[in-house]
């Protein structure tokens, strides 16, 4: 008999998750010989523990077509991260057990990093108990920071949109600043890597232009010498814009927002950083400010997102049909790139072991020396991720997004 695929999205969405999703739905049903049905976890991998696969093979073709230019998790996503499997057999147990009665003989997670962990754990799990099953991993974080990769899907468009968004932000303050805000201070994602505040540097034509500062995690956040860049910019040019990483953090490593509760990965619950470093300019100067925060906006605009970054994540979906049938177990899709001038990519694969918990910063080379922006080589290498548009098709002014149903396959395992 042959065996089914199980997929499933996990973690912070992107602009471009289901374009990996449609890449690999267009793959498996052109190679529909080789295996049996494709499920989809509703919810990510909870859709295993709770047994509630989605059959995509009854969703209308006409909404599964549109989910190349869909932002969100169309089939839903979650923040699970499993824990120790000897500490925590119930869970693995229980997804084996779902796996072994729907005949799941492929498991592709898409996701960052804790998502390449559970991959991990799975294919070691199953392997342990003699389950024969192929585990890929395929890479996804708007944060960029998955390591044994040239870059995540998900980032190119997310850079788009925060460099367009501090470019047109920039040209409200200046015209303003004569007589009204004369800061502007937009919060960007990014806990412990900086490349997407870095992102926004690639409008940076000048030293009078925006942003003129860029805070980075990377780079210890100093009040006075913040407030001292500013001030000196704000008498310089007229107007000062900053980009701040959500993460940036004191000299003892404490993170200038973060809160005492912890979301489900354990991770510390960031407090916002544009409101604190907006007071700090306030009291301190007496100068007003503006400050937004990207937030979802940033990780679901895909109206504006970089032809690139589609391009790659299709592939990342198209591959891990392509992988499976080569029988490649335990791996991590990633993309390559080559070191010539013209930028050019493809998709190759790493092992679990070498992603799976570790993050890629951004690195020295890459910062400025006063650390308030990004280098020359920095620049490059984001350009080269943003570049195209892949507008979606618009119906009554509005994008047509997917609309999904979702209709699950029949429970054969008692509530977990």
């Amino acid at each position: 008999m042959k065996k089914n695929i199980f997929y499933a999205q996990s973690g912070g969405v992107t602009p471009v998750i289901n374009a990996t999703a449609a890449g690999l739905i267009d793959a498996y049903n052109s190679n529909k010989n080789l295996f049996g049905k494709l499920y989809i976890g509703k919810n990510g991998i909870a859709g295993a523990l709770n047994e509630e696969l989605i059959d995509v093979n009854k969703e209308d073709p006409k909404e599964l077509k549109k989910l190349i230019h869909t932002p969100g998790g169309a089939f839903g996503s979650c923040r699970i991260k499993l824990k120790d499997p000897v500490k925590n057999k119930k869970e693995f147990l229980r997804i084996l057990n779902v796996f072994k009665n729907h005949n799941i003989g492929y498991f592709f997670y898409n996701g960052g990093g804790d998502s390449q962990d559970t991959t991990l754990k799975i294919s070691n799990f199953c392997k342990d108990h003699g389950y024969n099953i192929i585990c890929i991993g395929l890479p996804k974080t708007i944060d960029n920071d998955l390591p044994v990769t040239h870059n995540c899907p998900g980032f190119g468009s997310v850079a788009k949109y925060i460099a367009i968004s501090t470019y047109e932000a920039s040209l409200d303050v200046a015209s303003m600043s004569n007589t009204s805000t004369k800061v502007f201070l937009l919060e960007v994602m990014g806990r412990h890597a900086g490349w997407l505040a870095a992102s926004a540097g690639i409008i940076k034509t000048s030293q009078d232009s925006a942003p003129h500062l860029i805070l980075l995690p990377e780079v210890s956040f100093n009040q006075e010498r913040f407030l001292a860049k500013v001030k000196t910019t704000v008498k310089k040019y007229g107007y000062c814009v900053i980009v701040a990483s959500e993460g940036i953090k004191n000299n003892k490593g404490e993170f200038v927002a973060a809160s005492k509760s912890k979301d489900s990965f354990g991770h510390a619950h960031l407090g916002g950083v544009a409101p604190k470093l907006a007071n700090m300019i306030t009291e301190k100067l007496k100068i007003k400010v503006h400050w937004s925060v990207a937030d979802y906006l940033q990780r679901a605009a895909r109206h504006i997102a970089s032809s690139v970054d589609v391009k790659q994540a299709y592939s990342i979906g198209k591959s891990a049909i392509s992988h499976a049938k080569q029988g490649k177990n335990g791996v991590m899709l990633s993309i390559k790139s080559n070191s010539t001038k013209k930028f050019k990519w493809g998709i190759s694969d790493v092992r679990l072991s070498n992603v799976a918990n570790k993050e890629k910063k951004l690195p020295k080379s890459y910062i400025s020396h006063d650390g308030f922006g990004i280098t020359k080589s920095c620049k490059t290498y984001i350009e080269n991720l943003v570049q195209g548009e892949d507008y979606p098709p618009y119906k009554n002014g509005i994008p047509d997004y997917a609309k999904l149903k979702h209709p699950l396959v029949k429970k054969r395992l008692k509530d977990f």
